[in-house]
């Protein structure tokens, strides 16, 4: 790989030679590899198959997560949160220790391995609020809350510079990875001063299905915003906005 220079920047193939844009800038690379057909057939490439299988697999399940917390990942994400996730996936279906490799999956794998991701590493919530919190999920009563004691902002968020006000929000997604199907609930605080002025206590119940058998995921964040003449704005479009899965239950 190497990066484009210059007035001129080329997209497309020359030759052997393909030029693309990404995040980083404008790069090109070298055509080459093996032909797909021999990867498909070849048995020396049995493991590049089975590893692609859960690669896949890990990317289909990432995206659905992504999808059931949708409302709150519009303000609270950042660039690369997708490969982020996919990565983590990943690692969550190698954790499998009961289906054969290239068919282990995200349900007999330890999806508790997602807790504590964050979805904004420009804003992550372990260095944005320190207020003290308790998650919990009750599989019985199909409940997913968060509460937080009154608190003090000003002291206890540690907001970007030009935050006037703040609020804060939860989700609780019940996920059926093999059916591609969720259920999703979501909360938020009225939008709240971030001044030493304490906040009253916080409690947010989000349901999903009572007694589910499926991975059940407690998402918390912030949502950080400036008032200008009386009107409030998302600060930087969102851009800080913390989001991390807290609190996630695999399944029975």
């Amino acid at each position: 790989m190497a990066r484009q220079k210059g007035i001129i920047k080329l997209k497309g193939t020359i030759g052997d030679i393909t030029f693309y844009k990404t995040q980083d800038g404008h790069l090109a690379r070298e055509k080459g590899g093996i032909d797909a057909s021999r990867i498909k057939n070849d048995p020396a490439f049995q493991r590049t198959r089975e590893n692609g299988s859960e690669f896949g697999r890990a990317g289909v399940a990432g995206k659905i997560l992504r999808t059931a917390l949708r409302a709150l990942l519009l303000n609270s994400a950042d660039g690369r949160m997708v490969s982020r996730l996919t990565q983590q996936m990943v690692k969550v279906i190698q954790a499998d220790v009961i289906s054969v490799r290239g068919l282990r999956n995200v349900i007999d794998g330890e999806a508790e391995l997602l807790t504590g991701f964050e979805f904004n590493i420009r804003g992550k919530l372990g260095t944005s609020l320190f207020a003290p919190f308790v998650g919990t999920i009750d599989r019985a009563a199909g409940e997913i809350t968060v509460d937080i004691d009154p608190f003090v902002p000003a002291n206890m968020i540690a907001a970007p510079s030009g935050t006037t006000h703040f609020k804060i929000i939860s989700a609780g997604a019940e996920i059926d990875f093999e059916a591609e199907t969720f259920v999703e609930a979501h909360s938020e605080t009225a939008i709240l001063p971030w001044d030493a002025v304490a906040t009253v206590a916080i409690s947010q119940v989000n349901a999903v299905t009572a007694a589910s058998t499926k991975p059940l995921f407690l998402a918390l964040g912030v949502e950080f915003y400036q008032e200008v003449n009386g009107q409030m704005y998302p600060l930087k479009n969102g851009a800080y906005n913390p989001l991390a899965l807290v609190k996630v239950d695999g399944g029975v």
